[in-house]
């Protein structure tokens, strides 16, 4: 399950990377006389480690950040072991310590993916892109075609095909049963509360990505660019660490004040909730920020100041218009990365609001299987949304 589920982010990157990158290496060495097997062993290969290794490194933070598939499957794993001692045995010293190892872990898996990344740019080209339309594609035929299409087809069939047509036989199922039927009703409240989280948590980490790529922009000082780092870090973090992380100090505070109430604060209410958010996908509206700001010319911000724009005007009437795109995906990422969170969620959600997330979790975990493909496909259909934008972004662009 985790292989079909997490094999896109070394795919995705593996792709862009040799997109960009191996096709003038890869005509240069068939021009040269070697065979496809030598192009791919000693070429493509190469070029492409140091995205694999970013690639392994994501798919492996995200096995150890998930929760849902270790309780449901009944595995002992770090996530289940902290929620275990803290809601189950009350051991608050436990659950901070399988916390803090696990975060020693996700920081060693993310120091080797940021050196991964850092490797990838010594082998970029600024040819890559003028030498796609040239690149010879190799047609495939009799069996040697059919082996392509059944290697290429097989993770999409069993990763997405078949759950999906599994889930849409049981929705149908549960609603042919007359004696309960779809719980329509309820799950149109948890789908507006999984709404309204996911779209006051995209608002905020959007306006937040925004105010800091503009100060980065004005000046890019040491103490901005380390908070950029800080925040780029969140997204590394498990809900589960953030969630432990966010109460343990709470609990402290209250038990130190108990007049402050901190805990009603903080726990179970939506402020707690949308700070665990805001911690942990942050990350994604600030990259998709930075990389609209590189594509923004300072040329723009010279002439701009030349004319004696304030900030304000330099944000409002330039910077904002042509990050429009760019803070629309961010929004759009972090939307539907909330929109499946599970963990934080889990614990930090206010009293009688479940999120689709939780309440396809919790009905799977009881094992009524027909309520929970209803929600689970209302996230499987929010999730292809950036999917199809990956996919148009990675298309190569053909009108010159």
């Amino acid at each position: 399950m985790f292989i079909l589920c997490l094999y896109p982010y070394v795919y995705l990157l593996t792709r862009a990377a040799l997109s960009e990158r191996a096709v003038p290496l890869m005509e240069a060495a068939r021009l040269l006389g070697a065979g496809t097997l030598r192009r791919v062993r000693e070429v493509a290969l190469p070029l492409a480690r140091p995205a694999l290794a970013a690639g392994v490194a994501l798919a492996l933070m995200e096995t150890l950040a998930d929760y849902g598939v270790g309780a449901y499957f009944g595995l002992a794993t770090f996530t289940t072991g902290i929620y275990k001692a803290w809601l189950v045995m009350v051991d608050r010293d436990a659950a901070a310590q399988l916390a803090s190892v696990l975060l020693v872990v996700v920081a060693l898996l993310l120091w080797v993916e940021q050196r991964a990344q850092k490797r990838l740019r010594f082998a970029a080209t600024r040819t890559g892109a003028a030498h796609a339309a040239e690149a010879r594609p190799i047609v495939l035929v009799g069996g040697r075609a059919a082996l392509a299409v059944a290697l290429c087809a097989t993770p999409v069939l069993l990763g997405f095909v078949l759950p999906v047509a599994v889930l849409l036989r049981l929705v149908w199922l549960e609603a042919a049963n007359a004696e309960f039927g779809l719980p329509l009703a309820r799950f149109a409240q948890w789908a507006w509360t999984s709404f309204k989280l996911a779209g006051l948590a995209a608002l905020m980490a959007t306006a937040a990505a925004m105010a800091l790529g503009f100060a980065l922009r004005l000046r890019e000082s040491g103490m901005l660019r380390a908070a950029a780092r800080v925040v780029s870090l969140g997204y590394a973090v498990p809900g589960a660490v953030i969630a432990v992380g966010i109460l343990l100090p709470v609990g402290w505070l209250q038990a130190s004040f108990p007049q402050l109430g901190t805990t009603a604060l903080v726990t179970g209410t939506v402020f707690g909730l949308m700070y665990a958010y805001l911690v942990r996908f942050s990350a994604v509206a600030l990259q998709s920020v930075e990389a609209g700001y590189a594509r923004v010319p300072p040329s723009v911000d010279e002439t701009a100041r030349m004319l004696g724009a304030s900030r304000r005007r330099l944000f409002g009437e330039l910077h904002l218009p042509l990050l429009r795109r760019a803070g629309l995906a961010a929004m759009l990422l972090v939307f539907v990365d909330v929109m499946k969170e599970l963990p934080a969620t889990l614990v930090l959600r206010p009293f009688n609001s479940d999120t689709l997330a939780v309440v396809a979790y919790q009905l799977a975990r009881d094992e009524r299987l027909g309520e929970a493909a209803l929600p689970s496909l209302a996230i499987v259909a929010v999730g292809l949304i950036p999917v199809l934008m990956l996919s148009r972004s990675l298309r190569p662009d053909r009108g010159g």
